[in-house]
């Protein structure tokens, strides 16, 4: 069973409605491959934007990759010189350090903490 009021709206009208309805009627306007190159186009531009950003960071890691090399090999040397004498291995004491158990009690609240956190946001 169908509506009447849709049927009388279908069948209802005006000007606009039937200009609109010659309009896509008609055949199509020739535009000599016009739009065609700017599909093409915004395709190209489409896919240079997408390939940028991963360009870009290769670049740059290979840029970088050197003097990362380098800090890598000095970096143990600098920390011991400015935090030899704070931070010493033989000073620290493993009875001073927390149990398995009360880090994996820790580790538990923390992520319970950051589940509730995340449904409390919603």
């Amino acid at each position: 069973m169908t509506s009447k009021i849709i049927n009388m709206a279908e069948r209802m009208k005006d000007k606009e409605d039937l200009k609109l309805e010659s309009m896509f009627r008609s055949e199509p306007i020739a535009d000599d491959g016009f739009s065609v190159k700017i599909v093409s186009r915004a395709r190209r531009q489409m896919w240079v934007r997408r390939l940028t950003l991963p360009a870009g960071v290769g670049v740059g890691a290979a840029i970088a990759a050197r003097p990362m090399m380098e800090l890598a090999g000095i970096a143990p040397t600098l920390l011991n010189s400015v935090a030899g004498s704070l931070i010493s291995l033989d000073k620290i004491s493993l009875s001073g350090m927390p149990q398995a158990s009360t880090m994996i009690l820790g580790a538990t609240l923390l992520m319970a903490i950051l589940f509730a956190s995340k449904i409390l946001e919603e």
